[in-house]
């Protein structure tokens, strides 16, 4: 007996899945992202800060006591960050689907981080059992709006009914990248209906911190805090009680 096709939902899923692993291995970012390059590291320490602001404002300065799942990992910085603002190593997990990039976070995570080859369309954990689960430029690589629907829908499948979604992406598009797409607030609420979804301008637009960031960290922080010239949200979204 031959065995079944897939339907035609799943097959578009895979499809945009292998879209993605084909753009990442295309991707070249040379020393764009070197902690070395003035304007990778403006936009990190920025995006800490508003990050830890963020925390604080919501009563999260104990990260300790929360178990937490990136979605779309990569090679770990977010992990590390958690880890370094006090989350516990074995209350950490991050999921991928890309093995190269699990492998370069597996080269950083401390000891106890989980880490796991998976599809964001389809989770690997029971309902409900994480406090916060981010994603950080997960989105923006989807392009096909159902694959984007059925990852949103799996956040907040696995998000507990008191905790949140830590939103941080792009919501303008880039010219020079086909590969991605802005994803904008109203977007955003349809993702996830009947959530509360607050966010907020970060994030100086990187061509204009490359261009600044080497001369002016004074201006690069002026310029973002205008908001107009920024590229990416940060903010919350939570399941309505």
């Amino acid at each position: 007996m031959s065995k079944p096709e897939p339907s035609k939902s799943q097959a578009r899923l895979d499809a945009e899945t292998a879209r993605i692993r084909e753009a990442y291995a295309r991707r070249q970012c040379g020393e764009l992202y070197s902690w070395f390059n003035p304007a990778h590291l403006f936009i990190m320490q920025e995006r800490e800060r508003r990050v830890l602001g963020l925390f604080k404002k919501l009563g999260l300065t104990r990260l300790s006591g929360l178990n937490i799942l990136e979605v779309g990992c990569g090679e770990g910085n977010w992990l590390m960050e958690l880890v370094k603002w006090g989350a516990r190593p074995e209350r950490l997990t991050g999921v991928d689907i890309l093995p190269d990039r699990l492998t370069l976070a597996r080269r950083v995570a401390a000891p106890g981080v989980g880490l796991v080859l998976a599809n964001g369309v389809s989770l690997p954990f029971p309902a409900g059992i994480f406090d916060i689960v981010l994603q950080s430029m997960a989105f923006t690589s989807i392009l096909d709006p159902a694959m984007k629907q059925a990852v949103a829908r799996e956040m907040l499948r696995v998000v507990k009914p008191s905790g949140l979604i830590l939103w941080y992406d792009y919501f303008v598009d880039n010219p020079w990248n086909p590969d991605v797409k802005g994803v904008r607030k109203g977007e955003i609420r349809r993702l996830f209906p009947g959530c509360r979804v607050e966010v907020k301008r970060i994030t100086l637009a990187p061509p204009l911190a490359r261009l600044l960031a080497p001369y002016s960290y004074l201006l690069c922080y002026l310029l973002e805090k205008l908001r107009v010239l920024n590229t990416h949200y940060l903010g919350t979204i939570r399941p309505r009680p």
